[in-house]
């Protein structure tokens, strides 16, 4: 180790000092490495243990660690979906005194997946849609904070499960810029532009790879980014102009808000001199409103639409148990201790790794969804729980920090923002026992 080398981090991490810098990535030992997926990347990137957990390490320039480091501080700040920072590290030079790369240390996203991992023969229509429905999501976060990203794609994207759609995350800032002012239209513009050629071809290279079932319009896809992208930025921003005798409009533009998973900061509201016409426009929007309010209500900190999923079933457990009128902590705490924590805990522990907890109770919902179906009455919990360990979690792969064997990925379709029905849902009515009967939970998995 170089006297010059230099440590950037955000907290102090004695271990950093034991990893091999004087050795070029590309050569450290096995010892060190850790061996998980990662997306392409014009940079040479590579896992590593440290102090327990598990870190990414990117080899490149002084500058652009130095400069994605502190862009990836600013996102955390703003509450994006991002990795987090650890560290920069730089000055590093190998036992015969040559300068070697620097290096960006980020924190390992747990249970999350490149768009590569999450299939393993052939990429399905329905799981590429779901994978650019939730980049359009990300997309829309990052500029309604003022963020240009500049070079979108699903490769710097880290995808997490939930509950049947995926969340996405940005992993690689390097070329982004923050402007506290908001972006231009030009330059969302230009983001969608370049996300719609770069996922296209992300397609059509698994098309030429034998990797993209037969009939997917790989053009098509990626044109689905423009469309998901543009209604929810029309939900969240658009004026909208409604009589002066219709503010109910106001509650019902909050509302529709509060179910796409984003909260009003702040609202502008004119009125006409004469009184006839009222104009609204949202001015502060974030995202995350059934989440927070799970995290307020239980302490659980999951996904958006996982926790509009756990929220649903507390709804449910309050209304089966008539506590309508009981204080909604109270009831939520009930409903922690006996109903979310007896499913978790009843996971076996070597199977603990396979997903995390909140997509775990998901999984168990929609299983008992597809055995009430086939049996045509209300499965009991613990009767379905035993099914889905043994039937489905067992023969998953591990989605903490390593792919197992080979399985296919998840085709659970949900609701999006283009409002179109994705597949079923807890609250759905039941459809015709025969095409219940051709179900099998285990190909959806």
């Amino acid at each position: 180790m170089s006297d010059a080398l230099s440590i950037t981090a955000s907290s102090v991490d004695p271990a950093l000092l034991a990893l091999p810098w004087s050795t070029p990535l590309a050569e450290w030992p096995s010892s060190t490495i850790v061996f998980l997926p990662k997306g392409l990347s014009r940079h040479l990137v590579r896992f590593a243990n440290l102090s327990g957990r598990v870190v990414a390490i990117k080899e490149t320039t002084e500058q652009m660690a130095r400069r994605e480091y502190d862009m990836l501080g600013n996102l955390d700040r703003l509450d994006a979906p991002c990795v987090h920072r650890v560290a920069v590290i730089a000055g590093r030079m190998d036992a015969a005194g040559r300068a070697l790369p620097a290096a960006l240390v980020t924190a390992h996203l747990k249970f999350s997946l490149p768009y590569r991992a999450l299939f393993t023969q052939v990429l399905r229509p329905d799981t590429a849609n779901r994978l650019v429905d939730a980049l359009a999501v990300l997309l829309v976060r990052l500029h309604n904070v003022g963020f240009f990203w500049g070079d979108v794609s699903l490769s710097n994207t880290l995808f997490r499960r939930d509950a049947g759609a995926f969340a996405a995350y940005l992993v690689d800032a390097e070329t982004g810029e923050l402007h506290e002012s908001g972006l231009t239209p030009g330059q969302r513009a230009h983001d969608l532009d370049v996300a719609r050629t770069n996922i296209a071809g992300e397609i059509m290279d698994l098309e030429a790879g034998g990797r993209l079932e037969g009939g997917v319009d790989a053009v098509a896809i990626a044109d689905g980014i423009l469309s998901s992208y543009r209604l929810l930025w029309a939900a969240l921003t658009d004026q909208e102009t409604f009589a002066a005798n219709e503010s109910w409009r106001i509650t019902e533009r909050v509302q529709r808000l509060n179910d796409l998973g984003f909260d009003i900061g702040e609202m502008s509201i004119q009125a006409r001199t004469d009184g006839t016409r009222v104009s609204i426009q949202p001015k502060v929007v974030d995202a995350g409103h059934h989440q927070r309010r799970l995290l307020r209500l239980t302490g659980l900190d999951v996904e958006e639409n996982q926790a509009r999923r756990l929220l649903n079933d507390l709804d449910e457990f309050r209304a089966r148990i008539s506590r309508t009128g009981d204080d909604e902590d109270m009831v939520a705490h009930e409903w922690l201790t006996r109903v979310f924590e007896p499913v978790i805990k009843a996971i076996p522990f070597d199977l603990r790794a396979k997903l995390e907890p909140a997509e775990v109770f998901h999984q168990v919902l929609e299983h008992r969804w597809y055995m009430s179906q086939r049996r045509g009455r209300s499965v009991p919990l613990a009767e379905v729980l035993t099914s889905y360990i043994d039937d489905v979690l067992r023969h998953r792969r591990d989605e903490a920090t390593l792919m197992g064997p080979v399985t296919e990925t998840m085709s659970l379709p949900v609701v999006t923002s283009s409002g179109r029905p994705l597949g079923p849902d807890e609250n759905a009515p039941l459809e015709a026992d025969e095409e219940a009967d051709s179900l099998d939970w285990r190909d959806l998995v």
